[in-house]
């Protein structure tokens, strides 16, 4: 996955590559004959000429997708530059003014770019916070969705069976009575960092043995746990289309350590002040989107092999956001 704090901020360098290179410079126009379907009525946004962008990966292309072809529906000229690489290039072509929204995630601003180190634990509090702390960057940010794509741990439905695990309180005593029964597997930054494993194991008072700690790449991971009995947990994403597919159990985070990463829309803030309705827009899509539906839809990218864009509209006239022209 591409798009958290602790896994995708990219560097500055690369940030400024991406900004000076290709990154801004390409894009095509959406040529989708679209129509309003339940938003948009009016074409409210006729004569607006809007650029979306997104980062690099499955999830957020799919929600930049939506947004443009929302844009679109509602009248506007679109000009599709998602697929950025990284975080910071999406950010910002938003701040800067080279792209007019996305969909962004509220820990990712909240902890990489306002820098804070604690999160807040209400989802809907950290996004007020961002929302009013990224005024100062010209940032605008509307509702957020439940959609939260967060850190987890999974295990193999056929091994849950054997433990009934739920919460990661639970993998903590099942490690206080069966030290050899937890083995995880991860990702080399997430074994090393405060606030990955580290840091769950703090503050959720486990204690899992170094040698039951196998580091690995993050796509091996779910294969790890799903066929092999070399890790009965893994290192997952709560979005994650892979979850349902590869048939896993996700571990509830009862504590909160794990910072919310709920999907809202970021808006150059002259954007929203010249086209106010994109929040009309914008709205009923963020409260339609939930961690689940998340799921379905990565995997039919990443899983199904699907197109992001096709994706997006699909789901989108499925759903009566939009219809076909």
């Amino acid at each position: 996955m591409g798009n958290l704090a602790l896994r995708t901020a990219a560097t500055a360098s690369a940030a400024l590559l991406a900004l000076s290179g290709c990154g801004l410079k390409s894009g095509s126009p959406m040529v989708d004959d679209v129509v309003p379907g339940s938003v948009g009525q009016g074409q409210p946004l006729k004569g607006a000429s809007l650029t979306v962008t997104s980062k690099n990966f499955s999830e957020n292309i799919v929600l930049g997708q939506m947004i443009g072809l929302i844009f679109k529906a509602a009248g506007a000229e679109v000009l599709d530059r998602t697929n950025l690489p990284g975080s910071i290039s999406s950010r910002e072509a938003i701040a800067q003014g080279d792209a007019d929204a996305m969909y962004e995630y509220t820990g990712t601003a909240w902890i990489t770019y306002l820098g804070n180190d604690k999160p807040i634990e209400d989802p809907y509090k950290q996004a007020e916070a961002v929302r009013d702390a990224d005024v100062k960057n010209g940032v605008a940010w509307l509702a957020p969705s439940t959609l939260n794509n967060t850190y987890t741990l999974a295990i193999s439905k056929k091994n849950n069976a054997k433990y009934g695990l739920k919460t990661l309180s639970d993998v903590a005593e099942l490690a206080r009575k069966s030290p050899s029964a937890v083995t995880v597997c991860v990702e080399n930054e997430f074994a090393s960092r405060e606030d990955g494993l580290p840091g769950m194991e703090k503050a959720y008072g486990m204690r899992i043995p170094a040698g039951n700690v196998r580091k690995m790449d993050a796509g091996i991971i779910y294969t790890q746990v799903s066929t092999s009995d070399s890790c009965l947990l893994g290192e997952a994403f709560t979005t994650d289309g892979r979850i349902k597919a590869m048939d896993l159990d996700t571990l509830a985070d009862d504590r909160h350590f794990f910072p919310n990463y709920n999907a809202a829309p970021e808006l150059h803030a002259k954007t929203l002040a010249k086209y106010p309705v994109i929040a009309d827009l914008l709205d009923p899509l963020s409260k339609r989107l939930t961690t689940a539906i998340a799921q379905e839809l990565n995997a039919k990218v990443d899983v199904e092999g699907q197109d992001p864009h096709d994706v997006a509209k699909d789901w989108l006239v499925a759903e009566g956001f939009i219809k076909e022209g």
